[in-house]
């Protein structure tokens, strides 16, 4: 009856949450790892419940080989609760840089959570190196106190472990994966599959398999064990088929790890060339000699694979397009990078450019890639017409232009790189209106070209070139340097101009033209019959046939005199009262209307003197 019971209540409290293991770090190349640590239980939870304090701190040795490399470290601690997330370790702080938690519901009212939390400690493990290494500050005491259902039912517990990644020269090439999460089993869920990915198996001689778990005790072996792709791992005397969490380290050869276990296996038989990836599976459960069901409560938190693997991983780095104006010419450069991998990249590895998903252009690495090197291209590319102006340009290594690649890869994901490209349109053409300057002589004329461009203009660009003719502009030739003082002998000439801003340029033209200038009417009249300013001087420069009316007026605005081109002006007036008479000294104004027309009418002064 009790067993019918227990079963039942089984069915009804199977809640539990947990965090996925998941891929954490891959390691390409020469490298393999080891693990370090200890536990804060001071006995087996099931074989000695009176306890429900845990050590203040526990040690663990470093021993690694001078030869050996160090790579990474990381530390993992875990407990019962939510989490301590800062802990010491010889004497040095390190706050967690990702927590994980799992919650066991042992009852519709009893929720116990557990924790684990990661940090790097790279530096750290390489400034100290072999030593002994003390961890100290994980204290869970706040939540074993208030809260008795942990010591309870035996499920108190606490413990850490550095794990070390390391390079040999001496080592073959391997592929280190790292998979950290935090998953759960108990006697309500007493099976768990968790699927590792992102293998590449080429040869399965030595490949092996670490764990580091918590909470597993030696004595709760009922329906335990440890399956890779239905294969069950052992390793005795330490792990024996039907007992994998017991409480073992394989890197010590302990079997007092209360409550933790950090163990390795070969896996050479269990898994084959060409997976890609291995399926883990975990039971626990079943009846004891008296038909009670027992089972352990076993918390996973990471696995690591080192397999063999002599294989290439080529990439798309440091992508860099150029776009020139007026054109629909790309320039690219990047680099194909075979960095993270354990094999060269062969020569001649097909690469393909695509704008938007059309293929552009096609190219290949020029040489062998050694492992944990690159190689640089510079190439152009011109983008077909039907692709729109704003597109998504896309190079991927190993593509033979329909999307087939020929190269075995470590990783298949990583082989592209990506840029948001705009090209420029044809720049825009200005014309701004006639630039004219007037005929002062017959041989050449003078402008100052910047005087062309409005205010406007001048602050809408970043730099102007000047050039005689379109194509001198198109190619950048003979630059016109003296734009201040530009001289031009025939007309009207068309200058262009180079507006460049932020990201392309436009296009604006000056038509430089000239016209008859305002004759000049001196300021003095002296009629005294020494030849010299005896008449009012008028010159129209270029314009030996001048035609106009001459109208003078004294200061009060009377009209004085009229004359023509015919009939200059000599200080007499031939109108009103004093007709015929020499006018006196003093200021008197002109109106000059040229060609007979008022509308080219020039005005001013002049000073009659005697």
């Amino acid at each position: 009856m009790l067993k019918k019971l227990f079963f039942l209540f089984f069915l009804y409290s199977g809640v539990f949450f947990a965090q996925e293991i998941t891929s954490f770090q891959q390691y390409n190349g020469r490298y393999d790892y080891t693990a370090i640590g200890n536990t804060l239980n001071p006995a087996e939870n099931n074989l000695d419940g009176s306890f429900c304090q845990l050590l203040s701190s526990s040690s663990a040795d470093l021993n690694l080989d001078p030869a050996n490399e160090i790579i990474a470290a990381y530390l993992f601690w875990a407990g019962s609760g939510m989490g301590d997330e800062t802990i010491t370790l010889n004497n040095q702080d390190f706050t967690s840089e990702q927590t994980f938690n799992v919650f066991y519901n042992e009852s519709p009212t009893s929720s116990l959570p557990y924790f684990s939390c990661v940090a790097d400690i790279t530096s750290f493990v390489l400034s100290e190196g072999n030593t002994n290494y003390t961890l100290s500050n994980l204290d869970v005491s706040n939540v074993l106190t208030p809260n008795t259902t942990y010591c309870g039912n035996r499920t108190n517990f606490a413990g850490w472990s550095i794990y070390i990644i390391y390079r040999n020269d001496n080592l073959p090439l391997n592929q280190v994966n790292l998979f950290v999460g935090l998953d759960i089993i108990n006697r309500f869920v007493p099976e768990k599959e968790i699927i590792i990915d992102n293998l590449n198996v080429l040869d399965n001689q030595d490949a092996k398999i670490g764990f580091l778990a918590w909470e597993g005790d030696n004595a709760l072996n009922f329906g335990e064990s440890l399956l890779i792709n239905d294969n069950i791992l052992s390793n005795p005397p330490l792990n024996n088929s039907d007992n994998a969490f017991n409480g073992t380290n394989t890197f010590s050869n302990s079997n007092t790890l209360f409550n933790m276990d950090l163990d390795v296996y070969d896996i050479e038989n269990n898994i084959n060339v060409g997976d890609t990836q291995a399926t883990i599976k975990l039971t626990t459960g079943g009846f004891d000699s008296n038909g009670f069901y027992r089972a352990d409560l076993i918390i996973l938190n990471n696995i690591i694979t080192v397999l063999n693997s002599q294989v290439p991983d080529a990439s798309v780095e440091n992508l860099n397009v150029d776009v020139a104006c007026n054109t629909r010419e790309v320039s690219l450069i990047y680099d194909i990078t075979n960095f993270n991998s354990t094999e060269a990249l062969p020569a001649q590895t097909a690469i393909a450019i695509y704008a938007n998903s059309t293929l552009i252009g096609q190219s290949q690495t020029f040489n062998s890639i050694n492992i944990g090197d690159f190689e640089t291209h510079q190439e152009t590319y011109i983008v077909p017409d039907q692709i729109p102006l704003d597109f998504t340009l896309t190079i991927v290594v190993d593509d033979d232009g329909a999307g087939n690649g020929n190269v075995l890869e470590i990783l298949e994901t990583n082989n592209s790189a990506q840029d948001n490209v705009v090209l420029f349109p044809a720049p825009m053409i200005i014309p701004l209106n006639l630039f004219e300057t007037c005929i002062e002589t017959t041989n050449v004329y003078y402008f100052n070209l910047e005087d062309a461009l409005t205010p406007t203009l001048q602050n809408s660009y970043l730099s102007f070139s000047y050039f005689e003719s379109l194509e001198d502009l198109n190619l950048q030739q003979n630059e016109i340097l003296n734009i201040t003082n530009y001289s031009s002998q025939f007309f009207p000439e068309v200058i262009y101009v180079l507006a460049e801003n932020t990201s392309c340029f436009d296009i604006i033209t000056i038509t430089l033209q000239i016209d008859n200038c305002p004759p000049f009417v001196s300021t003095g009249i002296s009629p005294n019959n020494d030849g010299l300013n005896d008449i009012l001087n008028i010159n129209f420069y270029n314009n030996n046939n001048p035609v106009y009316d001459l109208y003078i007026y004294n200061r009060y605005g009377t009209l004085t005199f009229i004359g023509s081109q015919n009939q200059p002006w000599d200080g007499t007036s031939n109108r009103g009262i004093n007709k015929g008479k020499i006018l006196p000294v003093g200021t008197y104004y002109y109106v000059l209307n040229v060609n007979n027309s008022p509308e080219k009418q020039l005005t001013g002064w002049v000073y009659l003197n005697r």
